[in-house]
């Protein structure tokens, strides 16, 4: 995933409803942002595809998520629109992500990255799998996704600070073996977004890229809203003094 990154470690991954909201909140967030989908609000891998391609005029990397509060269940739509579309950014739990990873990688000549999704456990050092409940410890699970050739690590849901130390000691194993990214989702928002970015500024990751639909979308159109990305951003920024 080539993207541009804020202090050269920071992106947002926020929905995008067609073209036009993708320019907008790509502005809004100075570029540093990846618009996105979610398989659940497309009735056809076709239907996906195409909304895909047209955010593609926008931005070079669009996200698929697996939506509805990262239902496990959609992981395949997820693989078969990223397959037919290009996207550069696949949402996966990570019981499937090596799949995933290869059958992109063999049917395509360009790589797209596949992150492999956790669940925090509330406990530090101990990731929940999850699409079959399992309990690693973090370091166990990091080597596995290294072998893999897993780019990143998604982890959600996050419940905002939480989990927070769940997240920094994750992404300080990750950078430690060479996993690119790091990317929690869940209760993410412009009162806890500089918390977040504080906690993990000074880790030397590849990149962190928090995903924050809810708190940013109009419930009415369905658009996120660019003030609320800049409300964000400016969040970040806090958290990096």
């Amino acid at each position: 995933m080539m993207k541009e990154k804020l202090h050269n470690k920071f992106l947002v991954n926020f929905l995008a409803s067609d073209k036009k909201n993708a320019a907008d909140i790509m502005e809004a967030g100075s570029g540093y942002v990846v618009p996105g989908i979610v398989s659940s609000n497309f009735e056809t891998i076709e239907a996906a595809a195409a909304k895909v391609s047209e955010l593609k005029t926008v931005s070079e990397v669009v996200s698929i998520g697996l939506g509805e509060g990262g239902n496990t269940a959609n992981w395949k739509q997820v693989l078969e629109i990223a397959a037919a579309s290009e996207a550069g950014h696949v949402n996966q739990p990570f019981e499937k992500a090596a799949y995933a990873k290869g059958f992109l990688d063999g049917s395509r000549p360009e790589n797209q990255l596949v992150n492999g999704l956790v669940q925090p456990t509330g406990e530090r050092g101990k990731v929940r799998l999850a699409l079959t409940g399992i309990t690693l410890c973090v370091e166990e699970f990091l080597d596995i996704a290294s072998i893999f050739g897993l780019g990143s690590i998604k982890m959600m849901p996050m419940n905002g600070t939480e989990h927070l130390q769940e997240l920094v000691y994750i992404t300080k194993a990750a950078e430690e073996r060479g996993i690119r990214g790091v990317e929690p989702a869940g209760g993410i928002h412009a009162d806890n977004i500089s918390e977040i970015i504080s906690a993990v500024k000074d880790i030397n990751i590849e990149f962190f890229m928090p995903h924050i639909f809810g708190s940013t979308i109009d419930k009415e159109t369905g658009k996120t809203i660019p003030h609320k990305v800049r409300e964000i951003f400016s969040a970040i920024e806090e958290g990096l003094r």
